[in-house]
């Protein structure tokens, strides 16, 4: 890989990012929405700032911060469908994709 944009965890994270931002809709909530966005783009940019680094050891590292993202992503969304921001359908397939994405993220780790 020449790209981190060429990396199936990225676009995984990127796609995920763009569902979080069309999706969860938090009304008047902004610090809760504001922070579930942060945290899913943190899942995609820490991919891409451990490929820049250029060491296996710093990739892998952030590859752990982008998991650990994934995991906060998870647990927001709980908050998300008690507060009724999404439906239970919503969480559902918000929840199955965070989950695919860590994975992929993990397989990723595995492989350096």
């Amino acid at each position: 890989m020449k790209r981190f944009e060429d990396l199936v965890a990225w676009q995984r994270a990127k796609e995920f990012c763009g569902v979080i931002y069309r999706d969860i809709n938090c009304g008047y909530d902004y610090s809760f929405r504001d922070q579930l966005r942060r945290a899913s783009i943190s899942i995609m940019n820490n991919i891409a700032e451990g490929f820049e680094r250029k060491s296996n050891n710093e990739f892998r590292q952030f590859l752990y911060i982008a998991k650990g993202s994934s995991g906060e992503v998870r647990s927001m969304l709980y908050v998300a469908l008690d507060e009724k921001y999404i439906s239970k359908d919503m969480f559902d397939k918000l929840y199955n994709e965070s989950l695919i994405v860590s994975k992929t993220i993990a397989a990723l780790i595995k492989c350096l």
